[in-house]
């Protein structure tokens, strides 16, 4: 058992208190429909608006039923944030307006700055089961890079490190640095830690976070405890029991935990192991205006990206 506070169970990865405090637990719903006909599992505009001001948007998109997203993400504009998608299984094919073109596939990165603008498509494959799961995170762009030019870059598997500690703790190490090594996705302006981590069962580990980062943790297979955290608020998917403040009694493992700040997460694996996004930014605390595709600081700044993109004049000439 982890030592202290009070305790609240979470079925698929459970929550009790420790030391860099839970302020949310959220659930991910598992049948929202995304894309053009693209069925994903997903977390709730809800959830993913609520991580972050620097994480504006996180999706867990997987599904082993081809028909359900082989229609994908067809060309769609993006304007003030940065991409980062993670692919466990399956493939994602891209093109962008800057010509790029490429596809990544298990293991694999893709860091897309959308800054002044892009338009891109995505285009998910299954693999030879049919299954497709990745994870993609939005960055916010702080207002002085809203308008920064569009980057795209492709990081293959073999290229992101892996530490394997003497207990057995792994660690895929996307972006940041961690236990001396550093992670290929760089120049994302919230500098964030993004780990893969997987925690043998039974194993408790401390994992360090930057007192002044924001973090959160996505549990995404087995389950455990993340511990000595003050009791989380209940923060549904849905409409119904908005207002409810008790603490959440279940939830599967795609459940989303938001820290306080603190300068270390501690988790206590259970009886089948548990592997969880760990993910941390540099604070941006700047106002937000966010619909659709475009993530801005004004509604009016929002307002001016829609008239350009009615106008054909949203893509910018590289400088």
């Amino acid at each position: 058992m982890c030592d202290g506070g009070a305790q609240t169970t979470v079925r698929g990865s459970r929550l009790l208190d420790g030391p860099h405090r839970v302020r949310a637990c959220l659930r991910a719903d598992p049948a929202v429909r995304r894309g053009a006909r693209s069925k994903l599992s997903a977390p709730r505009d809800r959830v993913s608006s609520a991580v972050t001001h620097e994480a504006a948007h996180f999706d867990d998109f997987r599904n082993d039923v081809p028909e359900d997203y082989l229609a994908g993400f067809p060309w769609h504009p993006h304007r003030g944030i940065e991409t980062i998608t993670y692919v466990l299984a399956g493939t994602v094919e891209h093109g962008d307006s800057m010509g790029n073109l490429g596809a990544i596939t298990a293991g694999d990165v893709q860091w897309m700055t959308a800054g002044s603008g892009i338009i891109h498509q995505e285009m998910p494959k299954g693999d030879l089961s049919g299954r497709m799961h990745g994870f993609q995170l939005w960055g916010n762009l702080p207002s002085s890079l809203k308008m920064t030019p569009p980057r795209y870059q492709e990081v293959k598997a073999v290229d992101i490190p892996e530490v394997t500690d003497d207990d057995g703790t792994r660690v895929r190490i996307v972006a940041g640095n961690f236990w001396g090594k550093t992670g290929p996705v760089d120049g994302v302006a919230t500098e964030p830690v993004y780990l893969d981590v997987s925690v043998a069962p039974g194993r408790r580990r401390t994992l360090p976070v930057e007192t002044t980062r924001h973090a959160f943790a996505y549990v995404f297979a087995g389950g455990g405890k993340f511990c000595n955290a003050s009791g989380p608020l209940a923060v549904p998917t849905e409409g119904v029991g908005w207002l409810d403040t008790a603490p959440p009694s279940e939830a599967d493992n795609r459940s989303l935990v938001l820290f306080d700040r603190g300068n270390e997460v501690e988790v206590e694996a259970g009886d089948e192991g548990i592997r969880f996004l760990l993910v941390s930014g540099k604070p941006l605390e700047e106002p937000v205006a966010w619909y659709g595709p475009i993530v801005m600081n004004t509604q009016q700044e929002l307002q001016q990206a829609f008239e350009e993109l009615k106008k054909g004049t949203f893509l910018k000439a590289a400088s």
